[in-house]
């Protein structure tokens, strides 16, 4: 386990606005132009610097690991489900991408003492008087990082995803080498949860082989996803247009040689339904989004296309668990939602475009349907709720002003080319990020 490059979690430095620091009495009296509404991208002028408000959040963290972790996904625990009592505590596994030469791992990490944000806006008494008693606690009770490592020798992890079968917590991982490995997380799940098991657990250096790998895509790829239905089975898609399904079997996965292949181009991103046990969704640098049912041959699963879903590359989809509507994001900056009982006539239901860079990805609010969470290659995480509408009585922006769609609730920002977001099931209204700058944890006031 390599100690040196996990760093513990740290509070989020606020940022000072030069421009206010040190205001002279005459300022006072100097006459102010009209406010202008900022959005990100726009330039900044000289001396001005962006402040974050931490009254927006109420919760924000960060977490470094050394190596960047481009991709990540939350780990189900057996703390409870809606939990709302801080200080939280959650666990991820991720997969790293170090730069040449160096190793890479799978990071299995526990974040813990994540304490409420101080600074939060508050909406009733006792919430206030909640803020005012946190506030007194202790301020050296900092946020923690544990970490558990496993060898991923087969080079850096393009993306990984995490299942749970016969009570165990298992990954898969894509390699850039093109290989698909299964790995039991169990044990050092239990050494973040033991401390004697994570004493031996690096005293004797463990990093358990991985349970199954296949070979066959040949390529290298990053679409990956475990079904909710059927526990064990697996979707595999590469940078080759093919698509593998893996079943559990006996000693390991069984894995159908014959790829679904009606994509013309790399296939990017596959969701399996959260209601329909062989139906799966599949997007691609072609511009196509696909809809499939894995019990027909390869050659005729394709059920449903869309041609020209975006106007380049369909980057990521997300599958909504609550409604029939699927999201998807791009690399032309757009979102789209698919309402899928109109699906065949290859409209969108709704488009929004506010990113300014590709979309890198997309995800529904686990409970709340109409609530999405998306990030960009501009350095932003957006949350959207569809069930907002413009207030009619609210004067549209004046000429020269941004049009903001009335949708966009929140605007995250502070990370460095964010690849992947995640909803936090059991931590109502929490997301975690990564990005080549690390980790964000964050509730913001509005979801």
């Amino acid at each position: 386990m390599d100690d040196e490059n996990m760093d513990n979690i740290d509070e989020d430095e606020m940022l000072e606005d030069e421009s206010n620091s040190e205001m002279d009495d005459d300022d006072d009296d100097e006459p102010k132009g009209p406010a202008k509404t900022y959005l990100p991208g726009e330039p900044l002028e000289e001396g001005e610097e962006l402040v974050c408000d931490e009254s927006a959040y109420v919760l924000y963290h960060q977490a470094q690991t050394g190596a960047p972790c481009l991709s990540f996904d939350v780990i189900p625990d057996n703390l409870g489900e809606n939990r709302e009592k801080y200080p939280l505590t959650c666990f991820i596994a991720a997969g790293t991408q170090s730069q040449r030469g160096k190793s890479n791992h799978v990071i299995v990490m526990k974040m813990s003492n994540l304490n409420k944000n101080s600074k939060a806006s508050t909406k009733n008494e006792d919430s206030e008087s909640e803020s005012e008693s946190s506030e007194s606690e202790d301020e050296d009770e900092k946020p923690e990082l544990e970490t558990a490592v496993i060898n991923h020798s087969s080079g850096a992890v393009n993306r990984i995803r995490v299942t749970k079968l016969n009570d165990r917590h298992i990954a898969a991982t894509w390699s850039d080498k093109g290989k698909v490995h299964v790995w039991d997380l169990s044990r050092p799940v239990a050494a973040l949860n033991d401390p004697t098991v994570m004493t031996s657990y690096v005293k004797n250096e463990e990093s358990a082989p991985a349970l199954y790998t296949f070979t066959g895509h040949q390529v290298e790829g990053f679409a990956l996803d475990w079904s909710t239905t059927s526990p064990g089975k697996l979707l595999t898609g590469d940078c080759n247009k093919n698509i593998h399904l893996w079943r559990p079997g006996e000693g390991g996965w069984q894995v159908d040689q014959r790829p679904f292949a009606a994509h013309t181009s790399s296939v990017e991103d596959i969701q399996w339904s959260p209601n329909e046990d062989n139906v799966f969704a599949s997007c691609s640098v072609d511009r196509s989004i696909r809809i499939w049912d894995s019990r027909a041959a390869p050659t005729k699963a394709c059920m449903l296309t869309t041609e020209g879903a975006h106007e380049r590359d369909v980057n990521v989809i997300h599958w909504n668990r609550n409604e029939p509507f699927l999201l998807s994001g791009g690399d032309d900056g757009v979102l789209k939602i698919w309402d899928l009982r109109q699906f065949q006539h290859g409209k969108a239901a709704a488009i929004f475009k506010h990113h300014t860079a590709p979309i890198t990805s997309v995800e529904w609010h686990p409970t709340d349907s109409s609530v999405f969470a998306a990030a960009g290659s501009d350095d932003q995480v957006s949350l959207w709720d569809l069930g907002v509408e413009r207030d009619l009585e609210i004067p549209a922006p004046s000429q020269g002003e941004p049009e903001v769609p009335a949708q966009l609730l929140f605007i995250h920002q502070g990370q460095t080319d964010i690849k992947e977001i995640h909803w936090h099931r059991q931590l109502p209204g929490v997301v975690l990020s990564t990005a080549h700058s690390g980790f964000n944890v964050f509730r913001t006031i509005s979801v």
